[in-house]
């Protein structure tokens, strides 16, 4: 099975040949502002566009889905829906859904696949979402690396 690798870099400029996506983490309210996002719409606006429109046609918009977006020659962003609300709930609950994560994944694995690209991401779900590296990094391994996908994750 492949493994993980760590960069020491910017998850928005992956360094490798071939075919790349970068996944990132979105919410369930259409609201994008906040964290990782922010880089992304730094470099270009068709993700943030294509989130925002995916949210307001409510079709498919939920939890555990995920929308492809292609940004440049080779290089697509993945908006996945692994994030409900934006903040704690009054239990304490964050706003990260690893079963969210998990089927989105699971469904970026398939396209990464047929893409015949590498997936590339920042430690997703432990910003703003609130979520634990230690929980996440076996839903890569059970769904990505299972798949023969390779991943990259950046450390900035």
């Amino acid at each position: 099975m492949k493994k993980i690798i760590y960069l020491k870099s910017d998850a928005t400029n992956p360094q490798t040949e071939g075919n790349k996506i970068i996944a990132h983490i979105c919410n369930d309210l259409g609201g994008w502002g906040k964290g990782f996002v922010l880089a992304i719409s730094k470099r270009w606006k068709k993700p943030e566009n294509e989130y925002r429109k995916w949210f307001q046609d409510a079709e498919n918009f939920n939890l555990g889905e995920i929308q492809i977006v292609p940004v440049e020659e080779n290089l697509w962003v993945c908006n996945m829906i692994g994030q409900h609300k934006t903040i704690a709930n009054s239990k304490g609950i964050p706003p990260i859904r690893y079963e969210a994560v998990e089927k989105c994944l699971e469904k970026l694995s398939h396209k990464a696949l047929k893409l015949n690209a590498g997936v590339h991401m920042p430690r997703i779900g432990c910003g703003l979402a609130g979520g634990k590296w230690e929980e996440i990094e076996p839903i890569i391994e059970r769904t990505l690396l299972k798949n023969n996908v390779e991943v990259f994750v950046y450390d900035f």
